[in-house]
């Protein structure tokens, strides 16, 4: 069974910018309850399906699935509820991690997170110097949390 183990921080400077490969993603939402989400995403030119499951610390199971394009992009213009989460999304190498860098787009414009998977949530990690304050214990960092939320519509004062 596969399980995600990630942490959240916010991004405190453009250093990274010159560290990574930068793709588009834009991903959308079949369902988001409180213990399941059912997501579609496209990297540039391919298509996936997302289950995750309740959130317990940092941990949760995950399934995905490549699905063909076409048929992704028929679910986040027609069946995903709307706005659709638009990002580029920059991986980093650091310290034998990968680091992952989302900066948002269109209603999410502004918010820049970096994101590292780990094996077990008790692993110590090294942060980047353009690593700031930690948010994965704070659900308005949820990409399913953007869509209802977005970023543009936050009062700035309380982030």
């Amino acid at each position: 069974m596969a399980i995600e183990i990630e942490r959240k921080y916010f991004v405190k400077s453009d250093q990274w910018k010159s560290l990574g490969e930068r793709k588009f993603y834009k991903q959308g939402y079949l369902l988001i309850d409180k213990s399941k989400t059912i997501r579609v995403r496209t990297i540039d030119d391919k298509g996936f399906l997302t289950i995750k499951g309740t959130s317990v610390g940092i941990s949760r199971k995950e399934f995905e699935y490549e699905i063909p394009v076409e048929d992704a992009n028929f679910m986040l213009t027609s069946l995903c509820e709307k706005p659709v989460i638009e990002k580029y999304r920059t991986k980093i190498e650091w310290c034998d991690l990968i680091w992952e860098v989302d900066e948002f787009i269109g209603e999410n414009e502004g918010l820049v997170i970096a994101e590292v998977e780990l094996k077990e949530e008790n692993q110590k990690i090294d942060l980047p110097d353009w690593v700031g304050e930690e948010v994965s214990g704070n659900p308005r960092y949820n990409n399913s949390y953007l869509v209802k939320h977005p970023f543009r519509t936050w009062n700035k004062k309380l982030i």
